[in-house]
């Protein structure tokens, strides 16, 4: 069992680096003809993305805490 809770963890944190990452690969960055970059940047999400990324956060670590607190 612990095994495959640790298997889980590992496969979660790994998907938390690798998926912006891949969402990323499909933008690409707006030039003007003088060759510099364009004055509006896209919104990245702001405040928005702090609650889920909290709540993925203490996630992990509750359930980091409680594998290792098994051992």
């Amino acid at each position: 069992m612990k095994k495959v809770i640790f298997l889980a963890t590992v496969a979660f944190l790994a998907m938390l680096v690798l998926a912006p990452v891949a969402m990323a690969q499909g933008t690409t960055m707006m030039m003007s003809a003088a060759g510099t970059s364009a004055p509006s940047v896209p919104s990245s999400g702001g405040p928005a993305i702090l609650l889920p990324a909290a709540a993925l956060l203490l996630g992990s670590g509750i359930l980091t805490y409680a594998i290792l607190r098994r051992r």
